[in-house]
């Protein structure tokens, strides 16, 4: 038994609490259309898969089951990153692991603790929120967030989201335009909202 299937296995979260863990009162779709602007692209049955990427070197199983991935001490521009993980046919998936990790504000991850890493399950409407920082450039990559995304007793996607307008997203080699999210600012703090909708692989 793999590290995720223990995760799904032992889970204690409501599953509402995807969401809950989000101070925001909207909704995704409901705050970008605040700001003028459509979260994602309407889902269409038998969109294309979310493209997998590189898992790279800093992974770290078993990270803490939280939303809110920020501590004491960490800097940084507060980035509330939401979505829907999905099916080819534009079906929720309910109950999915959804793990984050990504670097600090100066490019650095924490290999020795969990700072910035942590795990949640999708609520019923297939939702998942995050409340993080926007991550920091270090040498040979553009910002991107790490992620895997598991559905319920399914093959795991491993993949990276990217921040659109990077000066550093030509230059990165594993930077794809498909995993590119939907970012806007808010009124709050100078914060961020940012949208990805995980479609897996499945029907």
């Amino acid at each position: 038994m793999n590290d995720y299937h223990r995760l799904l296995s032992r889970r204690r979260i409501v599953m509402t609490g995807a969401v809950a863990a989000s101070s925001l009162a909207l909704t995704g779709d409901d705050a970008f259309a605040q700001h003028g602007l459509a979260a994602t692209s309407a889902c269409h049955d038998g969109d294309e898969p979310t493209i997998p990427e590189t898992e790279g070197p800093f992974f770290k199983p078993r990270s803490p089951q939280r939303g809110d991935l920020r501590e004491g001490g960490i800097t940084g521009r507060l980035v509330e990153l939401s979505g829907q993980v999905l099916t080819r046919s534009c079906q929720p998936v309910a109950g999915a692991l959804v793990d984050l990790w990504h670097a600090n504000d100066r490019g650095e991850y924490d290999n020795n603790g969990f700072r910035l890493r942590g795990h949640l399950f999708t609520d019923t409407e297939g939702r998942y929120s995050f409340r993080t920082i926007m991550p920091g450039l270090y040498t040979g990559r553009t910002r991107h967030y790490h992620v895997k995304v598991q559905a319920p007793g399914q093959a795991v996607l491993t993949t990276q989201f990217y921040f659109p307008n990077e000066k550093q997203n030509r230059a990165d080699p594993l930077f794809r335009r498909q995993l590119l999210m939907r970012v806007t600012p808010t009124e709050a703090e100078g914060a961020l909202l940012a949208w990805f909708d995980v479609v897996l692989d499945l029907r």
